[in-house]
């Protein structure tokens, strides 16, 4: 599948001053570290590219959520220092991003050069896609061109996602491209067998995930807390575990969409559910213990896929061509109730030819962590949570529909 929006490849960006939207939500420790830089080398080809063209370049971007107010302790500061490490360049930082003082420091600025703004959620106007707030930022640059490089938060339809583009001729970046790419073609993917591994916490968040994948995949595997809630619904007694309320009508939908597709004798091989759990009597146990579904004592919960699942869903991933993983398969912040998410992690990248896609979020985060420490390498590892359930959902994205169309 193509890309039908411009890029920074379809127009003249040669001497030009850029502003370029990114996704700098990067994870920050308790000393003011970053911990994670994914998303910051995620935006590199593109500002080389930038640069390479002799391009000013101004990012705009945001940490946290700061509530449209300043906030210490969600500065792009450190993040302005970590990217001209990766570059191997001087970032200008402006504790602002709208007004005289960004016109200046815009001003100074010479081509080959890059120029970060603070964060635009110190602005309410950010969330509230005020046309206002977009066009103090479009007037304060001067850019002669907008790229929209911020895939997770293309979902939201933000100033600096959607308003921007009524101001600036909006384009994407190469990281968006890459992003959407990817994403569609795994989904849309024409190589089976075609296997979704679908965990995290709610199944209110990811119902039309489900239901986009009940009509394309071959097998879903549910895992996480969100199998508890699979589970309780088919009648099994969890102990202490908390379930997500009142889905019981989502589930019929969901069930009846894939009994629909592959018949009522053959729904338990389609939509597959843990037959084991770990479970304990507090999230930050140090212990698991590995249960039939029928051994969960009343004061315990669940917290992860047990032994006989992580091996049942490998056997089940085994041979696909196509693989799309969202969701953690347990508790994985916890090394504890790693295991179910750390078993599939090293079956899936050993599998020969097959395309492995990985949803951004927590599964992303774990992910990284994982191949850092077992030397894995996945097809695609997304920088979006929400933006890439939105995707393989189907949904129109406010910050990708508001770009160029491509040209015919």
């Amino acid at each position: 599948m193509g890309f039908d929006k411009q890029t920074i490849r379809d127009i003249s960006v040669d001497n030009k001053t850029i502003l370029v939207r990114t996704d700098y939500n990067v994870p920050i420790n308790s000393s003011g570290a970053i911990s994670d830089d994914l998303r910051i080398r995620a935006s590199l080809p593109t500002l080389k590219y930038l640069l390479k063209h002799n391009c000013k370049i101004i990012i705009i971007s945001h940490l946290g959520r700061p509530d449209g107010k300043p906030n210490p302790k969600y500065t792009l500061l450190p993040v302005a220092k970590r990217l001209g490490e990766l570059l191997g360049i001087k970032i200008d930082f402006i504790s602002d991003c709208i007004g005289d003082k960004i016109t200046n420091a815009v001003k100074k600025l010479k081509p080959g050069q890059i120029l970060m703004l603070e964060n635009v959620r110190f602005y309410p106007g950010e969330t509230a896609n005020d046309i206002n707030f977009a066009r103090a930022i479009a007037d304060s640059t001067g850019a002669r061109y907008f790229v929209q490089d911020g895939f997770g938060v293309v979902h939201r339809a933000h100033a600096t996602t959607s308003a921007i583009t009524h101001f600036i001729p909006s384009v994407a970046g190469f990281l968006l491209e890459k992003e959407v790419i990817a994403l569609s073609e795994a989904i849309d993917s024409e190589k089976h067998p075609l296997v979704a591994v679908l965990g995290g916490a709610k199944v209110s968040d990811k119902i039309s995930v489900i239901e986009k994948l009940v009509k394309s995949a071959d097998k879903i595997l549910i895992g996480g807390a969100m199998a508890n809630t699979f589970l309780n619904y088919r009648g099994i007694n969890l102990g202490s575990t908390k379930i997500e309320p009142n889905e019981e009508k989502t589930l019929d939908k969901i069930y009846k969409l894939a009994i629909d597709r592959v018949g009522i004798d053959n729904i338990d091989e389609f939509i597959i559910l843990p037959i084991d759990v770990a479970v304990a009597t507090n999230p930050g146990a140090f212990r698991r213990r590995s249960v039939p579904l029928q051994s969960i004592n009343m004061d315990e919960m669940v917290f992860d896929i047990g032994d006989a699942t992580a091996y049942k869903f490998c056997k089940e991933i085994d041979g696909a061509k196509t693989i799309i993983w969202n969701g953690t398969m347990g508790l994985a912040e916890n090394p504890t109730f790693s295991y179910g998410s750390s078993v599939l992690a090293k079956f899936i990248t050993n599998i020969p030819d097959a395309v492995s896609i990985i949803g951004g979020g927590d599964t992303a985060d774990f992910i990284l962590k994982w191949c850092k420490y077992n030397n894995g390498k996945f097809h695609h590892i997304s920088t979006g949570g929400g933006a890439s359930l939105d995707l393989i959902a189907g949904r129109k994205l406010p910050g990708i529909e508001a770009l160029l169309a491509l040209k015919k």
